[in-house]
């Protein structure tokens, strides 16, 4: 699946998007404040330099992931490894295939299948 191909999934709206949408925002605060630096600043920076406001980032993945690496450089890596490490304890786990080679991106959209798998059927029971 493309990242355009993400958007979409996460741009309709379904109670299972919603749920993602804020268990993602919270991994990327979670994340952001392990830093040591404020968040707020970042917010205000990706919003002002990059046009993603924070509301926006589940729906501007690729976007928001290339603007850490501008900013951030090659610690760009050390974020997306703690987004993905607080997502992962949020959503829980699930089965990446070895011989593929699993970008933040792809994680990012794995795990909102299996929130979705998860949350819709518990919001259809």
């Amino acid at each position: 699946m493309s990242s355009h191909q993400t958007e979409v999934v996460l741009q309709e709206s379904t109670p299972c998007n919603h749920i993602f949408e804020k268990l993602f925002l919270e991994a990327v605060g979670e994340a952001l404040s392990s830093l040591g630096t404020s968040s707020k600043h970042i917010y205000f920076h990706l919003e002002k330099d990059f046009n993603i406001n924070k509301q926006d980032i589940p729906h501007k993945i690729e976007e928001f992931t290339n603007a850490i690496e501008e900013i951030f450089g090659l610690g760009a890596g050390v974020l997306e490894i703690q987004i993905m490490k607080r997502l992962y304890e949020k959503v829980g786990p699930f089965k990446h295939f070895p011989e593929q080679n699993l970008t933040f991106i792809k994680y990012v959209e794995a795990a909102g299948y299996l929130c979705a798998s998860l949350f819709g059927d518990a919001l259809q029971a």
